[in-house]
């Protein structure tokens, strides 16, 4: 029979639930738009709706190799998350 996720979760150590979450963070880190999307449970339709925008909109902006960071921002946070942009330098 198969076993529901928190159960599963539960049972492991703070140390293990703490790894899993931060792989989990780096994975939704690396996914393209597109993906992130699809794991938000969205469509581009749904999105373009939240954004006021044509749905093939929504596809061209997917596949953007650049864009500005207003537009990335806007994208996220109608998907329900947060952009946070980060730099580093030496010393």
């Amino acid at each position: 029979m198969a076993k529901k996720f928190v159960a599963l979760r539960a049972r492991m150590s703070p140390g293990a639930q703490a790894r899993a979450e931060a792989k989990a963070q780096t994975m939704l880190a690396e996914m393209p738009l597109h993906e992130l999307r699809q794991a938000r449970g969205l469509s581009q339709k749904m999105l373009a709706e939240v954004l006021n925008v044509q749905q093939p909109s929504i596809a061209k902006m997917e596949k953007r190799t650049d864009m500005y960071l207003s537009t990335l921002r806007s994208h996220i946070e109608a998907m329900g998350g947060q952009l946070e942009v980060v730099a580093r330098f030496p010393g």
